[in-house]
């Protein structure tokens, strides 16, 4: 932005009477190039540019603020008579379509209008009347693009020192900040704070403070004077502090010529007790709350420039949640909780912080169903099916199979057979054991008719013993077949590639369970296994059947514990309260056993908690 104080028009601007035009021109271009303000470099710029163009050309220059506007005449060629409202008509239109403007062509008088454009921002605009046919106005609209070059000469000339300004003022603001990051403590940082800006602004005596129950109390001063003097210094800045921190303004007294309004009272009693030449006082700012101040004295016959107030006001405002944090640090932990506890009940009930009360409300609803939502707590495990009773069949003695005639998944009945074992070495023994018999019976009846006691005694127990060995193998003929003991399924045992293979005694062959008891084993953790007692129900969804649901009881929980898929169960037995003709026994599911009804949070808690506290139990000692 160009910056322009009140219209001045350049001395020499216009000839007086006697004096050559040559002699103009030379003035101009010697006020040109000592033109130390904004407003002179503006005016004579316009008359050479003016003069450039010949003789009898009139102008006026437009600026305002770059893009924004208002832009409005600040220097006009000749500056004897006021602008013509063609001209100035002629610069707002190229202010408005932002770009070359020409009025009046083929005529003999031309109005032309070129905005003057610095970075693609429209700084202003200037526009002239020529009345010289001769001038082209390519030719005319050339010169004053050149010419418009030593705008933006003057604009880099305000932006570096914009510039200049603003490094000196962030360099002393991370300079203070450094100063204040080197100290933690709080009192530390603030006499160190009013310390450096003392020696770094050349001032007598700077002073920081903080606001306390409503009022503002010093809290470090840079001066060394005597103690009473000193509390007595200290309530009258504080005073001074409080001024300006209800007027949430910057105070400065002596007030300067077109300084806003402020009440200045308790600054001018300061000065006069100090004979202070100046007193400026900052307030202090921490998230978005006036936390305290900063005062500034000089000696009597000095006071602060502009700059130097806009220095200390960016000091002020990097210092302030600075010193309020190291504040905050420095408190007693007791008083940093209950000050936490204030900040959150100010928040929670008053005016703002919506959302932070929705998610109390919220929250405490969900407290509240907690406290009071139950329900039925039931224990999950796997469940195995199998028959009431299962009953085992092996080979009755050593031998060879003879053939099969069923296998695991068949239906059997009572008294079906289900295999037959080779049976010839039986038969010639039972024949060898029946002529054995007769041949000793035989024997037995020659010794009676010889009335040899003692022979035929012999003989009757020879004859006893070919009965018991009889008796033997007959039974063993019967047991070559092995049949069903009961109505029921083939659970266990494949012999259809066995035919001919050699069996031993004892060696087992089928398992077979009945088709209308079945028992649940559950395979509770170890975890949950206390919550188990007898009596208890439940459901079994087997997977055949998941949409089936199988109610039980449990009968028995095996007091010894199992390991097995990575983990420790217990094995509980159940039986089931109905009957279903599609269950078959080795059926796998997944079985709910009812405990009874509980608090939600108990129920999807508890686990956890016991973790923990077995974790906690094991870490610490």
């Amino acid at each position: 932005m160009i910056h322009t104080p009140a219209d001045q028009s350049p001395e020499g601007a216009r000839p007086a009477a006697g004096v050559g035009y040559g002699m103009l021109d030379q003035a101009l271009w010697s006020r040109f190039r000592e033109a130390d303000d904004a407003q002179v470099y503006l005016s004579v710029w316009l008359a050479l540019q003016c003069r450039q163009l010949g003789t009898e050309v009139a102008g006026v220059l437009l600026m305002g603020e770059p893009e924004r506007g208002p832009f409005t005449p600040v220097a006009a060629w000749p500056d004897t008579s006021p602008a013509p409202q063609a001209v100035i008509d002629a610069a707002q239109q190229a202010v408005q379509q932002r770009r070359g403007v020409v009025l009046g062509e083929g005529s003999g008088e031309r109005i032309l209008a070129h905005p003057l454009t610095v970075h693609e921002q429209l700084y202003g605009v200037v526009a002239i009347q020529v009345a010289d046919p001769a001038l082209q106005t390519i030719d005319l609209f050339r010169r004053l693009q050149w010419g418009a070059s030593w705008i933006e000469v003057l604009t880099r000339r305000q932006q570096e020192g914009l510039d200049a300004e603003l490094r000196e003022k962030s360099a002393t603001a991370f300079d203070i900040l450094a100063t204040l990051l080197e100290h933690p403590r709080f009192d530390e940082a603030c006499n160190a704070l009013v310390s450096d800006l003392a020696s770094r602004l050349d001032c007598e005596t700077v002073s920081v403070g903080f606001v306390r129950f409503r009022r503002c109390r010093v809290q470090a001063l840079s001066l060394s004077a005597g103690f009473g003097r000193r509390m007595s210094l200290v309530k009258e800045i504080g005073i001074a502090m409080d001024e300006a921190i209800d007027q949430n303004a910057a105070i400065l007294y002596p007030a300067p010529e077109g300084w806003e309004f402020r009440v200045t009272r308790a600054h001018e009693e300061l000065a006069q007790t100090r004979k202070a030449g100046a007193i400026l006082t900052l307030p202090l700012q921490a998230k978005d709350e006036l936390v305290g101040a900063l005062t500034f004295e000089r000696r009597r016959g000095e006071t602060f420039s502009a700059s130097e107030v806009e220095v200390c006001d960016a000091v002020a405002a990097v210092v302030g949640p600075i010193l309020v944090d190291r504040r905050a640090n420095d408190r007693w932990l007791i008083v940093k909780v209950f000050d936490s506890l204030v900040q959150q009940l100010k928040a929670m009930f008053g005016p703002a912080h919506f959302g932070r009360k929705l998610a109390t409300l919220g929250l405490l609803a969900l407290v509240a169903f907690f406290w009071v939502a139950k329900d039925d707590y039931a224990v999950t495990s796997p469940a195995l099916l199998q028959g009431t009773v299962q009953r085992t069949l092996v080979a009755p003695f050593s031998g060879y199979l003879a053939a099969q005639y069923a296998r695991a998944g068949d239906l059997v009945k009572a008294g079906q057979t289900l295999a037959v074992l080779d049976d010839r070495e039986l038969a010639l023994e039972r024949l060898r054991l029946v002529t054995a018999q007769r041949q000793s019976e035989a024997e037995f009846d020659r010794a009676l008719a010889e009335r040899n006691r003692a022979e035929s005694n012999i003989i009757r127990a020879q004859i006893e013993q070919a009965k018991a060995q009889l008796a033997l193998v007959e039974e063993q003929l019967a047991r070559t077949r092995i049949v069903a003991p009961f109505d029921g399924v083939v659970v266990d045992g494949d012999l259809s590639q066995s035919v001919g293979a050699s069996l031993e005694r004892g060696q087992e062959l089928f398992q077979i369970a009945p088709l209308d008891a079945y028992r649940v084993m559950l395979e509770v953790d170890e975890r949950d296994v206390q919550a188990i007692a007898p009596g208890q129900g439940g459901v079994l969804r087997v997977s055949a059947m998941p949409e089936t649901e199988l109610p039980y009881k449990v009968e028995r929980v095996t007091p010894m514990a199992v390991q097995g898929n990575g983990r420790n169960f217990f094995r509980v037995e159940a039986r089931l309260q109905v009957d279903n003709g599609d269950l078959r026994p080795g059926m796998a599911g997944v079985a709910r056993t009812d405990i009874d009804r509980r608090l939600l949070i108990r129920i999807w808690g508890e686990k956890t908690l016991n973790w923990f506290r077995l974790a906690l139990w094991r870490w610490l000692p």
